[in-house]
């Protein structure tokens, strides 16, 4: 028999690949649920404070480069594929320790998770972060890691409506992103990585801006699943399709 053609590394690199409708990438926008729990004043008190620091630490602002605004999103992106891969590791011992259903949420996830990590590996196409950049991430994943490791097993439901206002952060930044590469003093007329293009589909030669789009969606779509599981009892069947991206 002949063997098939071995798949490139970015065919390989995820399981899940979120394909948008264009006209639906255009209407994502900032989005806010207000905390009335007190796990979701915990949560959001803990993200504005996180958010509060680590822009003074970056610099954000209206005057950022190119190569700060890919600084900051590479950050980011390796603490944001933290939440759903700790949550689902911790879910799946859970299971195994008690031989009993998950009822769908790891699924859910770890799909969260890898998605994440793409955005990560897109990014890291663009800047290459020297020594002291790698230093400071490992710091901060071990640091993270912990800290949300045992937040979950204190209370889940405040960790996810901490991540689903994380989420909301994101998509404002993104939609900053989208407003400076509008208004022309971002990436003008650079092509989105080839990773990007096979992992969202997206057309041969597309722009930056494409892959803006498809970022902000992702993070609008991991705000919408993380504020509606932490509304959940932790045994409640998972209420998202394996695979669905889109906002209903």
């Amino acid at each position: 028999m002949k063997a098939p053609t071995p798949p490139t590394d970015d065919e390989v690199e995820a399981c899940w690949r979120p394909v948008y409708d264009t006209t639906y990438l255009e209407q994502v926008k900032p989005s806010h649920v207000t905390p009335e729990r007190l796990y979701q004043r915990i949560g959001y008190s803990a993200i504005l404070a996180a958010r509060w620091i680590f822009d003074r630490l970056t610099g954000y602002g209206p005057t950022m480069t190119e190569a700060q605004w890919l600084q900051r999103m590479i950050f980011l992106e390796t603490i944001a594929g933290v939440p759903g891969m700790v949550a689902g590791v911790l879910r799946h011992l859970k299971s195994l320790r008690s031989m009993k259903r998950d009822h769908g949420w790891i699924h859910t996830l770890l799909q969260e998770a890898e998605n994440e990590r793409m955005h990560l590996l897109t990014f890291f196409e663009l800047r290459k972060p020297g020594a002291l950049f790698r230093a400071s991430i490992i710091v901060a994943q071990g640091v993270f890691w912990n800290l949300y490791f045992i937040g979950y097993l204190l209370s889940p439901r405040t960790c996810h409506a901490a991540v689903g206002f994380l989420e909301e952060e994101a998509v404002k930044t993104y939609t900053h992103a989208l407003q400076e590469i509008d208004a022309g003093r971002l990436w003008k007329d650079r092509a989105a990585p080839p990773i990007a293009c096979e992992y969202w589909g997206l057309a041969k030669g597309a722009s930056m801006r494409d892959l803006i789009l498809a970022v902000r969606a992702d993070e609008a779509c991991h705000a919408h699943v993380n504020h509606t599981l932490s509304g959940l009892p932790a045994n409640a069947p998972n209420p998202f399709a394996y695979g669905a991206s889109q906002l209903p």
